[in-house]
């Protein structure tokens, strides 16, 4: 074979030598056996318009859906807490990938544990491992707090959170006084953004109501802090930042309501940090007080936000405000309910992104985008879209609903190039496929997943959408505010330049925009 001592070859030559051509070859050969043209031509056809009427009559089969299931949301949403353990009732196969996806996206441990349901649990249900998980998690890694959440072993079989928690308090495996907020989050229905809705309520409903009837429900002291809640953010370590620095330059007291940013942004100095930061439990009881709480994610966040209106809070909803008018709007409620001046600071920033988006006007205008993602961070990235004169042509959501999808259509109809842009809720990336054969675009916004759409369709790919495995550290920097709408800009325009460099790059035939200045 190739690979040996003296020489070593990294994988993306090593796969192109001799021996392993032909391996593939006899594989491809033994595997399918279908002839070469026969396959071009299906391929083909399933770039048309009459396959894309065909795609999207679908209404059965879900192919690459841009979504992750309810856990994922929920072991998010534990890592926004102080000294608290993400315990997932269910198969230790489904932990290691909540794990894994956020250790990928955010270079980071992502600690979580497992009742390790198997066959017997899904026959019998799963109260012993339930038993014997919290023990052990109480006495191996000493969290101050274990936020329960389920996958779709415990769900289908109807185990029931409260009762198994109260019986395994009572059989000793954890104090009796233990907090174990919990939630259910079948991953067989919703999204990641229902899982983090339904945890979060899980958490406050423990800490406001009673702590599941064992101590009296919180009384609401209005004070004039301020709480946010920043919703399933996949930039949480740049935007958390941000929005400290937002909240500090107003002289805001405020509250954050989980906050996970430092635990995935550790340092390396020889201490290993299983827990770091995250907003305390006096904090959570503290935040029933707040004279009124922001939200960024509607669509993240919908039961949450009921459920503190119905506590006496005014809640502000807002939809990822990224670029001039979303932060503006941000910024102008944070006046209003404090009555405190927009800060001098960041009206200079306001008007250094004005200034940034005019100097590369020229180059984004009239450009057309493909979009994907969670409901409301497209309702962010369409509206700055808008705000440079570009096109938003397909903004694709497959947790998005027909109430998000009529909000995307009201910042079309507010722009004039928002007029041949539609909105596509509950579809996925095989019907963004069709849109991209038949009704093509000039750029992609969309995860680590759209470089399958960029090789199949040639359209190239801007990464600004969890998860993101395949780049490095795009978590560390902000989407959100003027800062965030300054790096959000750079992206298109080095994916714009990018894409103009490499179709000009032919010495003496297409080299006339191979130019030094842009």
């Amino acid at each position: 074979m190739p690979q040996n001592v003296d020489k070593i070859l990294d994988h993306e030559l090593l796969f192109r030598e001799p021996e392993y051509q032909e391996l593939f070859a006899t594989k491809k050969a033994f595997e399918f056996n279908h002839p070469d043209e026969k396959i071009k031509q299906i391929v083909e056809w399933t770039k048309t318009e009459d396959y894309k009427e065909k795609n999207f009559k679908r209404d059965s089969l879900v192919v690459n859906p841009a979504k992750a299931c309810q856990p994922l949301g929920a072991v998010f949403v534990a890592n926004g807490f102080a000294k608290t353990m993400s315990f997932v009732h269910g198969s230790q196969g489904c932990v290691a990938y909540y794990r894994s996806h956020f250790s990928r996206h955010f270079k980071e441990p992502t600690s979580c544990v497992s009742s390790s349901m198997t066959e017997d649990a899904a026959v019998f249900g799963g109260l012993n491992n339930m038993i014997d998980g919290l023990a052990n998690t109480y006495n191996l890694y000493k969290p101050d707090m274990i936020a329960v959440s389920t996958t779709c072993m415990a769900e289908v079989i109807g185990d029931d959170l409260n009762a198994f928690i109260k019986t395994s308090k009572e059989k000793g495996s954890i104090p009796a006084e233990f907090d174990v907020p919990f939630a259910h989050t079948p991953a067989f229905v919703g999204s990641h953004v229902t899982g983090y809705d339904n945890a979060l309520l899980g958490i406050l409903q423990h800490f406001w109501d009673g702590k599941s009837g064992t101590t009296p429900a919180l009384t609401r002291t209005p004070n004039e802090s301020i709480n946010f809640i920043g919703g399933f953010d996949g930039f949480v370590v740049g935007n958390m930042k941000e929005i400290k620095r937002i909240f500090g330059l107003f002289g805001i007291d405020y509250t954050i309501i989980c906050d996970p940013s430092t635990v995935w942004n550790t340092p390396t100095d020889g201490e290993f940090r299983m827990y770091d930061g995250g907003t305390t439990k006096e904090e959570v009881e503290r935040a029933l007080n707040a004279k009124a709480t922001i939200v960024f994610q509607e669509f993240s966040c919908e039961r949450t936000t009921k459920y503190i209106r119905e506590k006496g809070q005014e809640v502000v909803v807002l939809n990822s405000p990224i670029g001039v008018a979303g932060t503006d709007k941000f910024l102008m409620e944070l006046s209003r309910l404090t009555g405190k001046p927009v800060p001098a600071e960041l009206e200079r920033e306001r008007g250094t992104l004005v200034d940034a988006m005019a100097d590369s006007q020229a180059h984004l205008h009239g450009k057309r985008y493909a979009l994907y993602g969670d409901p409301d961070q497209l309702l962010g990235l369409t509206q700055f879209l808008l705000e440079l004169g570009a096109e938003p042509a397909h903004v694709l959501a497959t947790n998005g609903d027909d109430k998000w999808a009529s909000k995307v259509q009201a910042l079309f109809n507010a722009s004039p190039y928002g007029k041949n842009c539609k909105a596509y809720p509950k579809r996925d990336l095989w019907h963004m496929r069709s849109l991209l054969h038949t009704e093509p675009v000039d750029f992609l916004i969309g995860n680590t997943y759209g470089k399958y759409l960029e090789r199949d369709v040639g359209t190239p790919l801007i990464r600004l959408v969890f998860p993101i495995f395949d780049r490095h550290h795009y978590h560390r920097l902000p989407t959100w505010g003027y800062e965030g709408g300054h790096r959000v800009l750079v992206n298109f325009l080095d994916e714009y330049f990018e894409t103009l460099d490499a179709n000009t790059i032919i010495p003496g035939k297409t080299d006339y925009s191979y130019d030094i200045i842009r």
